[in-house]
C-alpha cells in the first residue's frame, strides 16, 4: 500500500489506530492538539470520516516527481554497464519507500528500443517540464548515472579553471550553469534534489554552497577494489567527437555545440559570460546536490561481482546500501557521509561523494521521507 501524511486539528482521539476494510488510519497526538494521520490513498469511507470527525475531502499532500537518467552508451568506446541498473533500482526505492507515484517518475535510458533517448535536449525538456508543474512544498528529484566531464571555464577571471558537465548520449553537454538556472526556476518552497553518479560531479550546481567536499576526509582502508571503469570522458575526446559532427577546426567546444545543437545547446554557450550574473544563487536556494565524487575525481562504474551480481555505479550502489541498512529518516548530510564510508570500505579511496546545498537543507531529511 502507498501512504500519505495528513495533518490537522483533532482533540478527542489520541494514539489510536482505526481499521475499516483495507483502510488503516493511525492517529498520533502532537502538541497543541495537532495530529498526524497515516492512511491509504483510497477514499475514507463515510463512517470512518464521521468517527474521526475529519473533513470528507482531505488534503492529499504535495507532489513528488522525478526524472531518472541512465546512459550506458552501448556499442561505443565509452560504453558503461551499470547506469541503467542504477536508475531502475532508484525508481523502485522512490515508489516503495519515498511515496512517489510511479506515473510521476520519468525514466530516460539509452537501452535498445528506448522510445525517448536521454539526449541533452530531452533531459533538459523533462527537467523543465517537472519544474513547470511544481508548486510550493513539492519534492523534485533528478538522478543521473552516466559519464561526466570537465570543460574549460568561460567565466571572466577563470582562465585556468574547469567547470563541470554531464554527457548525455548525444554529447550535448549539460553544464553547471544549466543546473543553476533550473534551481533558480523552482517555485518558492519546492526542492530539487540532484544525485549525480558521474565523474567531476562535485559543484555541478553552479555557485551552490559546499557542505561536504574535499576538506571532509575518512580514514582509508586497505581493501580490494571491485573491477571498475571511470565514468569520465576526457575533454579531448569530447572535442574530437564534436569536431567529427561539425567538421569545424576549432578547440572551442561552445562553437561546436552551438553549430550542431543550436538553441538546444547549454546556456553556458548561448549567453555571453557577463550575463551569467542572471543566474546567481538564491540565498538560500532549494537546490540539493549529492555528487558521486569531488570535482577533480572520477566515479566508478562497477562490473558485476562474482556470483551473478549486477553492474552498477559505485556511488548509486553505496546510496542503495545505506538506505537498506537504515529504514528510518536520514538527512542529506548523513546519507552522503555514510555513502562515503561505504565506498571507503569497498576500497574506493579516490572517490569522495560531496554535498552542496544550504545549511538548512544539509540537515533536512533526504527527499523528505514521510514518517511512518
Amino acid at each position: 500500500m502507498q501512504y500519505i501524511k495528513y495533518e490537522g486539528c483533532f482533540k478527542q482521539h489520541a494514539s489510536k489506530t482505526y481499521v475499516q476494510g483495507n483502510i488503516c488510519l493511525r492517529i498520533n497526538m502532537k502538541p497543541q492538539n495537532t495530529i498526524q494521520a497515516v492512511l491509504t490513498k483510497k477514499k475514507l469511507k463515510p463512517s470512518l470520516v464521521f468517527v474521526l470527525g475529519l473533513p470528507a475531502k482531505m488534503e492529499m499532500g504535495k507532489k513528488r516527481m522525478a526524472v531518472l537518467v541512465g546512459c550506458n552508451y552501448p556499442n561505443t568506446q565509452n560504453e558503461l554497464h551499470g547506469c541503467i541498473n542504477d536508475v531502475l533500482a532508484m525508481k523502485e526505492v522512490l515508489v516503495k519507500r519515498f511515496g512517489f507515484d510511479a506515473s510521476h517518475v520519468q525514466l530516460l535510458t539509452d537501452a535498445p528500443g528506448s522510445v525517448v533517448l536521454p539526449t541533452g535536449a530531452n533531459i533538459k525538456r523533462a527537467l523543465g517540464h517537472m519544474i513547470d508543474q511544481a508548486e510550493a512544498g513539492d519534492v523534485l528529484f533528478f538522478h543521473y548515472s552516466g559519464h561526466g566531464t570537465w570543460i574549460p571555464s568561460k567565466k571572466p577571471g577563470h582562465a585556468f579553471r574547469q567547470d563541470e558537465a554531464i554527457v548525455p548520449c548525444d554529447f550535448n553537454l549539460i553544464t553547471d550553469v544549466d543546473f543553476r538556472q533550473l534551481v533558480n526556476r523552482l517555485p518558492k518552497g519546492a526542492t530539487l534534489t540532484i544525485l549525480s553518479d558521474s565523474c567531476h560531479s562535485g559543484g555541478l550546481i553552479d555557485k551552490e554552497k559546499e557542505q561536504i567536499g574535499p576538506n571532509a576526509t575518512i580514514t582509508a582502508n586497505n581493501t580490494t577494489v571491485h573491477p571498475h571503469n571511470p565514468k569520465s570522458i576526457p575533454f579531448e575526446s569530447i572535442l574530437q567527437h564534436l569536431t567529427s559532427l561539425t567538421n569545424i577546426n576549432t578547440s572551442d567546444v561552445g562553437t561546436h555545440l552551438l553549430e550542431f545543437f543550436g538553441s538546444d545547446a547549454s546556456l553556458k554557450y548561448r549567453l555571453p559570460p557577463l550575463e551569467w550574473d542572471l543566474f546567481d544563487s538564491l540565498k538560500p536556494d532549494e537546490g540539493i546536490l549529492l555528487s558521486g565524487c569531488q570535482a577533480n575525481e572520477t566515479s566508478a562504474d562497477m562490473s558485476p561481482n562474482e556470483g551473478g551480481g549486477k553492474a552498477c555505479g559505485a556511488f548509486s550502489n553505496a546510496v542503495q546500501m545505506v538506505l537498506k541498512q537504515h529504514s528510518g529518516q536520514l538527512s542529506n548530510k548523513q546519507l552522503v557521509t555514510m555513502a562515503r564510508e561505504v565506498l571507503q570500505a569497498q576500497g574506493f579511496e579516490q572517490q569522495h561523494p560531496c554535498l552542496y546545498c544550504s545549511d538548512q537543507n544539509a540537515i533536512a531529511t533526504f527527499l523528505w521521507q514521510p514518517e511512518f
